[in-house]
Formats: structure tokens, sequence, C-alpha cells
């Protein structure tokens, strides 16, 4: 007598939190390379700027060296999405700093940015809904159901911490850096402050994540009949 087949299931085996998360952020900064593209239009920027104190030739630099990296992508048929994120940046930063003339205006953007980002994370870190929550729970298919686990809470409250504490330290040390027209001084922080402290936090949550103890399941979509 022959038994009826398991019904399929939609829910995997459990993983631990502490992997997914770090899966997820490996996609969302592109890997290494991803990165390398994000520093390199502004360190064509700062360097042409140290050696030239020419603000149109330093955007062109700047402004070039992302096209020449997007046709390199395009051409290996690779992603372009970390390519178009750092070409919009720059795209804004040179309007700052053509608008007012001063180089040092084409980094205000990016202080802007950081400080909407760290208030984000913080206040949500705060009212214990932290973001880097909704990012499990966009994978896991519950975006809200990890908030029920006091485990997850705290878990993604600390990682969502680490997220913030770089955007707030730009702040801190590149907004007086603006103000005093510090331009080469607002370069080298930025290039210092950019991917370098990143990593930095990152290699914190790496360390924080390394426990993996925390089970979640992974909902997975069964494959189409043919």
């Amino acid at each position: 007598m022959s038994s009826k087949p398991e019904p399929a299931t939609d829910v995997a085996p459990a993983v631990t939190l502490e992997t997914l998360v770090r899966s997820q952020l490996s996609k969302a900064l592109g890997g290494k390379r991803g990165m390398i593209e994000g520093a390199i239009p502004t360190i064509g920027f700062t360097v042409t700027w140290i050696a030239t104190q020419n603000l149109n030739l330093s955007l062109v630099i700047s402004v070039g060296s992302a096209l020449v990296l997007l046709v390199a992508r395009i051409a290996q048929r690779s992603t372009v999405q970390f390519v178009l994120n750092s070409l919009f940046g720059i795209t804004i930063a040179a309007i700052f700093a053509l608008r007012s003339g001063r180089a040092e205006a084409a980094f205000l953007p990016g202080i802007i940015y950081n400080a909407v980002y760290a208030v984000i994370l913080a206040g949500s870190a705060l009212v214990r809904w932290p973001l880097v929550g909704f990012m499990i729970g966009g994978v896991t298919g519950d975006l809200t159901g990890w908030h029920q686990d006091r485990r997850l809470v705290a878990l993604c409250s600390k990682l969502t911490w680490l997220l913030a504490l770089p955007c707030l330290l730009r702040v801190i040390v590149q907004y007086p850096l603006y103000v005093t027209h510090h331009a080469g001084w607002l370069g080298a922080a930025k290039l210092v402050m950019g991917w370098p402290l990143q990593v930095a936090a990152l290699g914190a949550m790496v360390w924080l994540l390394s426990r993996d103890t925390t089970k979640v399941a992974v909902p997975v979509r069964e494959p189409e009949p043919t």
C-alpha cells in the first residue's frame, strides 16, 4: 500500500539570525568591490582639489571616474546598482559645489545624509523597533513578527546602534570642517571615515553575530511544476 506524499512546506529549516544578517549586510554594501567603487570618486575629487585647488577639474575627475566604473560594470554585464548610487551622490554633490562655488559644499549632502540616517537609526533603537529588525522581517516574510521575541529585539537594537555610530561620528567630525571651510581636511576625513569606518563597524557586528545562536525560519518558494 503506497502512502500519500507529504505536502510541500513553504518554510525552510531554521537558520541562525546571525548568519542571515551577515548575508543581508554583505548584499546591501555590494561586497568589497561595491565599497571600493564608492570610494574612488571621492578620492579623485579630494586628491585633485588638494593638488590644483580647481573645483571644476575636481568635479570632472570625480564624475569621470564614476562613469568609467559604470562602463566597466556594463561591459562585464554585472550589476550597476552600487555605481549608480555613487554617481547619483556625486551628481548631487556637484550641484551643491557649483551653486556655492565652494569645494567643501560638495561634502554637505553627505553630512546631511549621515545626520538624517543617524537620527532614524538611533530613534528606531530607542523606541525598541530597530530598523535591522525590519530588514530581517522582510527576508523571513513576517515584517513585525520578530518583535515578539525579546532576544531578537535586543540583538537587532545592538546591530542598529552599530550602524548608527559611524554616521554620528562623521557628522561630529565633518560638520565643523565644513563650516570652517577646510575642504582638503574634509575630503581626507570623508575618506578615512568612509568605508574604513564602515568596515570597523561591520567587524564589530560580525563579532556580535559570531555566536550563531538565534534561530529563525526563512520561507522558501517551491519550484514551478514543469
